[in-house]
């Protein structure tokens, strides 16, 4: 699973646009192998505090219950899809990511 901490709304429009625009298309990247979601600081404070974050947006790829990889700020190039499956290794199929 790929968490995306978001900012909250009214701090950054034109990343948080961006943010989500990359994600759509990150999503189609990767497929059903990794599990793209948004966590609002807003919405979820204590889910993006728990992850001590500084730099929003955060991408962190988690897999059961393990963080893999963590980068903060919007990621560029057609590159992160492919670390990202990378890091899950061979059982980038399975269902529990």
């Amino acid at each position: 699973m790929l968490l995306v901490l978001l900012p909250p709304i009214g701090t950054a429009p034109q990343v948080r646009v961006a943010t989500l625009a990359a994600l759509a298309g990150l999503q189609r990247e990767v497929g059903a192998a990794i599990r793209v979601l948004t966590v609002d600081e807003v919405s979820h404070p204590s889910v993006v505090h728990s992850f001590q974050a500084t730099d929003l947006p955060c991408f962190v790829l988690v897999r059961q219950g393990v963080e893999l990889l963590r980068q903060g700020g919007l990621p560029e190039g057609e590159r992160i899809g492919s670390l990202l499956l990378e890091k899950l290794g061979p059982v980038c199929g399975a269902a529990s990511d």
